[in-house]
């Protein structure tokens, strides 16, 4: 399909813009589970003036925009998005910068940026703060995000202030006193984190590669890292009892899930909070899996998940 024939492609999203540009791009490749569909266009811009523009313009024009980081985290339905989805790996948006804003323990990093090389760069700096996020695969954007973390701690933990680009194209710039961090959730306004500053501190960079390698040879024992899926499929719930937040993990044992299979997915015997995929599998396995072992735990246990891996789908947010 060319430009001109294209759904997107009479519209002037893409006109006079520094982007690269992918019609019917297929997302899988990008992604950890491996499977899904396509998007209807894959965008990259290449400076922050031409991702401002593109957002812009896709608002006035009514066409969604989802944003694709590291591809962990996230599921693509077996036919597609529709939209555009934009992936923020030109130079621009994965800068590196130490000693920033003054104080030599802060950091100001593309939004871009993945996140382990981060961890691995401030680590050797002697910069500690990071290390506990160590084996999360995310982008810097989407971990602050989702405030991504695990029982060592959390990336807003860190953060100092965060630049976003909202959907009418302007870039804001909010501190870390203007935004609430929750469990794996910020209320952060709508649009793409571009850059933030985060406030480290200093340690011996020995101390923080043996801390690290503690952290990362522990997820490794008790995790399906190996398999293809996209991290924990649900949050650790609240207890209805207790209102203490719980291993959404254990719940799913407990209900005696682990191994549940439809399809190609199944939940992963070494930890029921992973759903893996094995050869074969389709979207539509996992998410009709998921729904399942949500359903059915809630019957076993009265306990509630919610998912915390991302579902796109045609058609919808």
């Amino acid at each position: 399909m060319t430009m001109a024939t294209h759904p997107l492609g009479s519209t002037t999203l893409f006109a006079d813009l520094d982007v690269s540009v992918e019609l019917d791009a297929p997302l899988a490749q990008h992604t950890w589970y491996g499977i899904g569909g396509t998007a209807d266009a894959l965008v990259r811009p290449q400076s922050a003036e031409a991702l401002a523009t593109l957002l812009r313009r896709c608002s006035r024009n009514g066409v969604r925009v989802r944003i694709l980081g590291e591809g962990a985290n996230l599921l693509v339905a077996d036919d597609g998005v529709d939209g555009v989805v934009i992936r923020l790996d030109a130079p621009c948006f994965k800068g590196l910068q130490l000693n920033a804003d003054g104080p030599v323990t802060a950091v100001r990093v593309g939004g871009g940026r993945d996140l382990g090389k981060t961890i691995r760069e401030t680590t050797a700096a002697g910069l500690a703060g990071l290390e506990p996020l160590i084996g999360i695969p995310a982008t810097i954007g989407g971990a602050i995000r989702m405030n991504a973390g695990g029982k060592y701690g959390s990336i807003g933990d860190t953060v100092q202030s965060v630049g976003v680009v909202e959907w009418d194209g302007e870039e804001r710039v909010y501190d870390r006193a203007a935004i609430r961090f929750e469990y794996r959730h910020t209320d952060l306004p709508p649009g793409i984190v571009t850059w933030a500053v985060l406030a480290l501190q200093a340690a011996d960079p020995v101390a923080l590669r043996a801390r690290s390698k503690e952290i990362s040879e522990y997820k490794a024992s008790v995790q399906p890292l190996a398999a293809h899926s996209a991290g924990c499929m649900y949050k650790n719930p609240v207890h209805p009892a207790t209102g203490n937040r719980i291993s959404a993990g254990k719940v799913i044992d407990d209900a005696g899930l682990k191994g549940t299979r439809i399809g190609g997915a199944l939940v992963s015997q070494q930890h029921g909070n992973f759903i893996v995929v094995e050869p074969g599998a389709r979207a539509a396995d996992v998410m009709e899996l998921a729904a399942l072992v949500a359903d059915e735990t809630f019957t076993r246990t009265g306990v509630r998940l919610e998912r915390e891996v991302v579902f796109w789908r045609r058609g919808e947010a």
